[in-house]
């Protein structure tokens, strides 16, 4: 057994333009991060860590309560459990900050 974790760090743009809807940006940007995620692990690493609010633009610098809509249940939310998911098929651990 080897003593060397090998670890990928996930840093995506955002494609989705800022006035479409809270679920827009969801879907698509699970969708990319799910392929990186798959790209990670296809090259070895153990420990997936992806951005600060990975699923959509960083809303923090706004104030509009749309993006009130992204938030989730923790740890039985939609997308938590996905990647939990992601991760058991691919033997990994995922670092997902939502």
């Amino acid at each position: 057994m080897s003593d060397k974790v090998q670890i990928g760090l996930i840093q995506a743009s955002h494609d989705v333009d800022g006035n479409e809807p809270v679920e827009v940006h969801k879907q698509e940007s699970i969708e990319k991060h799910i392929k990186l995620v798959r790209e990670a692990a296809e090259k070895g690493a153990q420990i997936i860590c992806l951005q600060e609010i990975f699923y959509g633009p960083y809303f923090c610098s706004e104030q509009n309560s749309k993006w009130y809509d992204a938030a989730e249940e923790i740890p039985n939310g939609p997308t938590t459990i996905q990647f939990q998911e992601l991760a058991k098929e691919l033997g990994v651990v995922i670092v997902l900050p939502i």
